[in-house]
């Protein structure tokens, strides 16, 4: 296979390692860029752990909560400058006033009437696109809810209120004081848009990522030449540092790096009055995950240019 110019610059940027390291990854991998980075990962060149791939779409990330229960929707454009738009930023809010109404399930949210409208979601958002003059789409929604405790909500690069590029809910579970249990949920969004975690547990986390890891480093391991007993507890404590970057609750607590967010929740339920647990989490971004073949001209460019 023809390796590119064009391949080689990507998984540069994916990864930061070198021209050369990067075309003969491509070789290697016969141009599959998941693999020629995790060959790269492999042989210790790569500079970067986790893929930042490039997304072409925009929009807005919108939320709505009530009463110990909260909702996050996307909703996609083809530009950046459609999130200033007023008429987009209010099909944004009622599509999420929808998902609050429809616990999150994202194709009923889409059948569901639009308000104010008899048609549903997705008619309605086509409908906007000659007025607007973009494609638009819905693409996701979540909802969070508690029976006691509280559901606390975080958006980051707001435009509006509860409007932003990226979205978090946080539900914690809890009998004490709804105050406190918000003062520290809240936190623990903020947190969450910062840090990423992929899983509320090391449970939780999705057994191909763990093997990956794994695979990855028993390869790196076995490079130092020790015997396979030592590489075996070589990898065990690099899953554990794995787990202390991935899981939440494992994770370093932004606002006091000291602590693990486990250990800040605990210390919080002094003030709460009552026992406090996570039971889950939700964080979107716009654009996140959207394969970039699928972008048009127009979004792809004002990705690149968003670029550092």
């Amino acid at each position: 296979m023809t390796i590119s110019a064009t391949m080689v610059k990507e998984l540069r940027e994916l990864t930061g390692a070198g021209m050369m390291d990067c075309k003969a990854a491509l070789a290697e991998t016969n141009g599959d860029m998941d693999a020629a980075v995790d060959w790269l990962r492999k042989k210790g060149i790569s500079k970067a752990d986790k893929k930042a791939g490039r997304t072409a779409a925009e929009g807005l990330i919108g939320i709505d909560s009530g009463l110990r229960e909260a909702a996050v929707v996307e909703v996609n454009s083809e530009t950046d400058f459609v999130a200033r738009n007023e008429a987009f930023q209010e099909i944004v809010r009622n599509v999420a006033k929808v998902a609050l109404a429809h616990d999150g399930d994202a194709a009923k949210v889409a059948a569901a009437k639009y308000p104010g409208s008899d048609k549903p979601v997705t008619e309605a958002i086509k409908d906007a696109v000659a007025t607007i003059g973009e494609n638009l789409s819905f693409r996701r929604s979540a909802k969070l809810a508690v029976g006691q405790g509280v559901v606390a909500t975080y958006t980051h690069n707001t435009v509006a209120e509860n409007l932003g590029k990226l979205g978090v809910l946080v539900a914690v579970e809890t009998a004490g004081k709804e105050g406190p249990a918000h003062a520290i949920a809240r936190q623990i969004a903020m947190h969450v848009a910062a840090s990423s975690p992929l899983a509320l547990t090391p449970e939780e986390l999705d057994p191909a990522v763990v093997e990956r890891e794994r695979s990855i480093f028993a390869e790196q391991a076995r490079q130092s030449g020790k015997p396979e007993a030592i590489i075996e507890k070589m990898v065990e404590g690099r899953l554990r540092k794995f787990y202390e970057e991935v899981v939440l609750l494992k994770q370093a607590f932004v606002l006091n790096p000291d602590l693990t967010v486990e250990k800040a929740l605990k210390d919080a339920e002094k003030e709460i009055g009552a026992p406090a647990r996570i039971t889950a989490f939700v964080r979107f971004a716009v654009g996140e995950g959207i394969d970039k073949g699928t972008s048009d001209f127009a979004a792809e460019v004002a990705a690149a240019a968003g670029k550092k």
